[in-house]
């Protein structure tokens, strides 16, 4: 099998990848090749260049041609993995031989590392496949693998530094930006893939059991459990870094300023309401991932759902009058583009998006800004001549439309549509001076400041005073003075 790549090192990271499966542990192995040999096929034992008088080209020419005999004992360090025993050597001269190629044909080397690795190595090689980051596979290999003289800490560092490069340049994915050629998950998750497992369970989900929960992915069966972890395998990020595990139908107000349309893109997810409210009262909603575009109105997606016996499915869907197939009682919401995929974040923020004129500085409210909702009816399209019942609640505009009937789109607990300008008013947000001392409460999609990590549910629904400022990071506590809660971006904080 020929390789695949426009570099060496692209060429290793690839064959490496299609054999280990696991970005981590590639980029770890990959990281100490690079300290052993600088990643050349061909490269002797610095040392022992002038001990011996060879140079990398003339001894590897000398080895192919017989000239010289004593490369198994002559105990220089040799190739990617400077393979330095004499049974090591011995091995690796019979296997090229064996294949008709040179003693630094790059790719005979690759067969062969594996091929140690998978026969004499292979519990390093399932501590590689398991990894949970480049340091962890890095520290392996040195002290597994290539057992060098020197194995302390400062070692250890630099290698995981080498290792670190490689995953960045090859594994983690650039927002806005394609992960190589998007392939479809059209097969159920494989037995011990970490996006569809508990972290409680050693996987990076922070999603539920399903019901029942699947023997190999336990979040399975359900919808939430599977979209929130095939969002975010799509990325290839080693965790659960989008979407919030919530009520399916919760999933847009939760989807943390990603791209959300009405346009089938593939990767996004698909939400559904159930009912005629999100508080969950009336039905929880569904999600689902669009793994292929047949057309504009036709595609397949692929789910699970809560309660049901077969864990994974994929289904063909056909948009028909909006609802994308799902049943009478669901409400499609929109799709949530996925930041890994090319071409899925310049997309119209909210659905049916603004189709008249006019200037939006007319408009006495703006997209973003946090209003309270007084409407009794939400309308389906701004111009809608019929609307459905909804409450007064706290919610965000998503979308303005100027000159229209309903000129605001909103997003809040109770109402999810397009509502009268007469029927919201301003509250104080997040763009409102904050001082210390400010009495603030925390929107439900904060995280703690730098990380994707959630409060305690309680933090959401207290009484917070604001104890420090430093740009967009506020620290906030239930206490005028003494103990700290915790800092957070400012934009989730709401002046009272």
């Amino acid at each position: 099998m020929a390789l695949t790549g426009n570099s060496i090192e692209e060429k290793i990271y690839n064959f490496l990848y299609g054999r280990i499966k696991n970005a981590f542990g590639v980029s770890g192995l990959m990281g100490n090749l690079y300290a052993e040999s600088g990643l050349v096929p061909t490269n002797l034992q610095n040392s022992f260049e002038k001990k011996l008088g060879y140079t990398d080209g003339t001894y590897t020419t000398s080895v192919d041609n017989g000239d010289y005999t004593n490369f198994v004992h002559d105990s220089a360090g040799y190739g990617l993995a400077q393979w330095t025993y004499w049974s090591r050597k011995e091995n690796l001269l019979l296997f090229v031989r064996s294949r008709n190629q040179s003693i630094g044909d790059l790719e005979s080397q690759l067969e062969f590392l594996y091929q140690e690795l998978s026969t004499g190595y292979k519990a390093v090689l399932t501590k590689l496949k398991a990894a949970k980051s480049v340091r962890e596979a890095s520290d392996i290999v040195l002290t597994q693998y290539e057992r060098p003289a020197d194995q302390s800490e400062s070692v250890k560092k630099k290698r995981a530094s080498y290792g670190q490069k490689y995953y960045d340049r090859y594994a983690k994915p650039k927002e806005g930006q394609a992960v190589g050629t998007f392939k479809p998950r059209l097969t159920r998750p494989e037995a011990g893939n970490k996006y569809y497992i508990t972290k409680a369970s050693g996987g990076w989900s922070d999603a539920i059991k399903g019901k029942p929960a699947d023997a190999l992915c336990n979040t399975l069966s359900n919808c939430v459990g599977y979209a929130y972890g095939r969002f975010n395998e799509i990325g290839g990020y080693g965790c659960c870094k989008y979407l919030r595990p919530v009520n399916a139908e919760n999933f847009i107000q939760f989807a943390g300023g990603l791209a959300v349309g009405q346009e089938p893109k593939l990767g996004a997810c698909m939400v559904w309401r159930k009912g005629a409210t999100l508080n969950g009262s009336d039905g929880a909603g569904h999600v689902a991932i669009v793994e292929q575009i047949i057309s504009a109105t036709e595609i397949v997606t692929s789910e699970s759902g809560y309660g049901s016996k077969t864990p994974f499915w994929t289904k063909r869907r056909k948009k028909g009058a909006g609802n994308w197939g799902a049943g009478s009682g669901y409400t499609f919401l929109g799709f949530i583009y996925n930041p890994a995929v090319s071409g899925s974040t310049t997309t119209t923020p909210a659905p049916n998006p603004p189709t008249t004129g006019g200037a939006t500085e007319a408009l006495k409210y703006k997209v973003g800004q946090m209003v309270q909702s007084l409407a009794k009816k939400h309308y389906t399209s701004s111009n809608a001549a019929t609307g459905k019942n909804c409450k007064p609640c706290e919610a965000k505009v998503t979308a303005i439309n100027p000159g229209s009937k309903h000129p605001y789109h909103v997003v809040g607990t109770s109402v999810y549509g397009w509502v009268d300008e007469d029927d919201i008013a301003a509250t104080a947000s997040a763009d409102a001076a904050l001082a210390v001392g400010d009495r603030v409460k925390m929107d439900k999609s904060a995280t703690i400041y730098g990380t994707m990590r959630k409060f305690a549910a309680w933090v959401y629904a207290a009484k917070l005073y604001v104890r420090g400022i430093d740009g967009n990071r506020v620290v906030v506590s239930t206490l005028k003075s003494g103990a700290i809660t915790g800092a957070v971006d400012k934009k989730h904080l709401t002046k009272v």
